[in-house]
C-alpha cells in the first residue's frame, strides 16, 4: 500500500524521539521477564497512536490490519501498544473473519502478561463480546503450551464480563486453568473471578468454597479481592492444602 512503510518509520521515529530512559527501567520491574520497551510515557503515547490513527482511519480495515502487522514485526510493547489500539479502535467494523489475525497477534507476538492484556481486554475481548460463538475456540486456549495463550483464555473474558453477560464461560475456563501451576495464568483466571465477582458475588463464592482445596492461593486471593469481609473470611478460614 502506498505510503506504508513511511507511516510505519514515522511512528517508530517519534516513539524513538520520546523516550524516557527512567521510565523504562521503573515499568521493568513490574515483569519478572526481560521485556521490550522503548519506554514512552502513556499521556504521549496514547498522542502518538492517536494523530496517527487520525491520518489513516479512512482506509479499508485490511489496509490498517496490515500496518499493525508490520508494527508488530519489532516486538517493542509502545509499537504492539500501538497495533493493538487501532484494532480496538476498529472494533465496529469487526468480522467473523477477522478472528483469524487478532488470534494470529495472541499466539505470535503476546510474550508478556502486560501485552496479553492490552489485546485481550480490548479488541480481542471486544470481538469474543460481539461474537460469543467463538467461545469454543476461547476454550481450546486454556490447554495451550503457551502460557500466555492460557491467561489469555480468562483475561478474554473481561471486557464480556463488564457487560454482565452469562457466568457459565467464565466457570467452565477456571475449571480448566484451576490447577494451573504457572503463577501468571493463575493471576489471570483469578482476575477474571474477581471481576465477576462485582456482578454475583455470592456465585464466585460458591466457586471459590468448592475448590478452595485445589485452587492455587494465588489464584483463590485474586479471585475474593472484590468479595466483603465477612465471604473473605470465610474462603480464607480452612488451612491451606495442596
Amino acid at each position: 500500500m502506498p505510503g506504508e512503510n513511511m507511516i510505519v518509520q514515522d511512528i517508530k521515529k517519534e516513539l524513538r524521539e520520546n523516550v524516557d530512559d527512567q521510565y523504562r527501567q521503573s515499568i521493568q520491574r513490574f515483569f519478572k521477564e526481560e521485556i521490550k520497551l522503548l519506554g514512552v510515557k502513556t499521556p504521549v503515547f496514547r498522542k502518538i497512536t492517536q494523530k496517527y490513527f487520525s491520518a489513516i482511519q479512512d482506509r479499508p480495515k485490511q489496509e490498517i490490519f496490515s500496518l499493525c502487522e508490520k508494527l508488530l514485526e519489532s516486538g517493542f510493547m509502545e509499537e504492539l501498544g500501538v497495533a493493538f489500539d487501532w484494532a480496538f479502535r476498529l472494533r465496529d467494523k469487526f468480522e467473523k473473519k477477522d478472528f483469524a489475525i487478532l488470534e494470529s497477534w495472541l499466539k505470535k507476538h503476546v510474550t508478556n502478561w502486560g501485552v496479553c492484556d492490552n489485546l485481550c481486554c480490548r479488541a480481542l475481548g471486544y470481538f469474543i463480546y460481539k461474537f460469543p460463538e467463538y467461545f469454543p475456540k476461547v476454550k481450546k486456549w486454556a490447554v495451550s503450551k503457551n502460557r500466555w495463550v492460557r491467561r489469555a483464555s480468562a483475561v478474554v473474558l473481561i471486557y464480556s464480563l463488564e457487560k454482565k453477560i452469562s457466568l457459565a464461560p467464565v466457570f467452565e475456563i477456571a475449571d480448566i486453568l484451576l490447577l494451573d501451576k504457572d503463577d501468571m495464568v493463575q493471576k489471570g483466571y483469578g482476575w477474571m473471578l474477581k471481576v465477576a465477582s462485582n456482578y454475583e458475588p455470592n456465585k464466585v463464592f460458591e466457586y471459590v468454597m468448592r475448590h478452595k482445596r485445589e485452587m492455587p492461593r494465588t489464584a483463590l486471593r485474586y479471585a475474593i479481592e472484590k468479595l466483603s469481609p465477612d465471604l473473605k473470611k470465610q474462603a480464607m478460614a480452612k488451612e491451606w492444602e495442596n
